[in-house]
């Protein structure tokens, strides 16, 4: 069977505050100036239980098409991001990741023969605007993120330290042997399939996984 060319149409994203969809470098400028986001921001100043902080925004971009937009306290620790990214993005077999900030390693058990850190420091500690950082979740079949803070506020977040500010729209990636979308991908060669293709795959058809908006769709066991 003769297999397509593989489409992607490349997504853009909708701001959690008002619903507009922009692509990723639009969306940073549009929440410099979302009204709806500024009301959210102005009501939390209101709140005297939440202290200021430093309020860091991050760009976050997986592979090709994927990517997230965060803002996260100062006092939000590498551990409570790495535990974000799991949830929202890569986990699915309790496998081990790790933080690269200025040629420094952080990981949930450091290694001091390897001068490896600890997760467990703040944001704020170790890093700026405008630094550019690596994630890593599985070190057999990775999971490769990377991360940039776009800027530094004072303000004030909700108890829960991390909050999603815009993400990537599901991309509409056609099958590879006909021009319906895709819903599933395979784990061993990452040929997408839709339902009625299935059986033209020549894997394992325990193999395939389902499509889904994360940049570990198709990989170990994945299913969102």
């Amino acid at each position: 069977m003769t297999k397509k060319e593989r489409k992607i149409v490349l997504p853009g994203g909708k701001c959690n505050f008002c619903g507009n969809r922009y692509s990723v470098q639009g969306m940073s400028a549009h929440l410099k100036k979302c009204v709806e986001k500024d009301k959210q921001d102005q009501a939390l100043l209101q709140n005297k239980i939440i202290k200021l902080s430093s309020i860091f925004h991050i760009v976050v971009r997986g592979e090709c098409f994927y990517w997230l937009q965060i803002e996260a306290d100062g006092k939000t620790t590498l551990y409570e991001l790495d535990s974000f990214l799991r949830d929202i993005w890569v986990e699915c077999c309790m496998h081990l990741s790790m933080f690269r900030i200025n040629d420094i390693n952080y990981s949930y058990s450091p290694m001091k023969e390897y001068d490896e850190r600890s997760m467990n420091v703040a944001l704020h500690k170790a890093l700026k605007p405008g630094t550019r950082f690596d994630y890593e979740y599985d070190f057999g079949s990775t999971t490769h993120l990377i991360l940039k803070v776009l800027g530094v506020r004072t303000g004030k977040i909700d108890k829960k330290g991390i909050r999603l500010l815009a993400r990537n729209d599901a991309p509409e990636i056609l099958c590879s042997y006909c021009d319906n979308l895709a819903t599933d991908i395979c784990a061993e060669c990452s040929e997408w399939t839709c339902k009625n293709c299935r059986k033209k795959h020549e894997c394992d058809e325990e193999m395939l996984l389902p499509v889904v908006n994360s940049p570990r769709a198709g990989v170990c066991g994945y299913c969102g």
